[in-house]
């Protein structure tokens, strides 16, 4: 008998245990993290919309769907804060005068974009 074989129709790998096949370790789906993002979501939908969040959640998309929301909340903050730091004029210049100022200037513009993508992707 092989060590390992390939089910053609689900394309899982098995490898044989003893007399046994069993699904071997690889093949399990890769699960995506939710981040803090999706995490904050998860609490929103646990609070506000809980039919959403059964619906969700018993059909197994959860995951996927805070995986998914995740994702485009990170790039929709790394963006905003690249976009609001050229609007403001913080320049990399402005870090090497004044360490200071360029860290509060920044600190600005993370609280803004966090603010912005809550309010359009989080808590909406």
């Amino acid at each position: 008998m092989e060590k390992y074989i390939t089910d053609e129709r689900t394309g899982l790998k098995y490898e044989l245990v003893g007399d046994y096949y069993i699904i071997a370790g690889d093949d399990e789906p890769e699960k995506r993290p939710t981040g803090i993002w999706g995490q904050r979501h998860l609490w929103y939908l646990k609070q506000y919309h809980r039919t959403i969040y059964a619906e969700l959640l018993t059909s197994g998309k959860l995951e996927d769907y805070l995986a998914d929301l995740n994702e485009q909340a990170e790039t929709m903050f790394s963006r905003l804060v690249k976009e609001l730091a050229e609007k403001e004029g913080i320049t990399e210049r402005l870090k090497a005068e004044s360490q200071m100022r360029w860290v509060q200037r920044m600190n600005t513009v993370r609280d803004t974009a966090m603010e912005i993508v809550n309010h359009d992707l989080i808590y909406a």
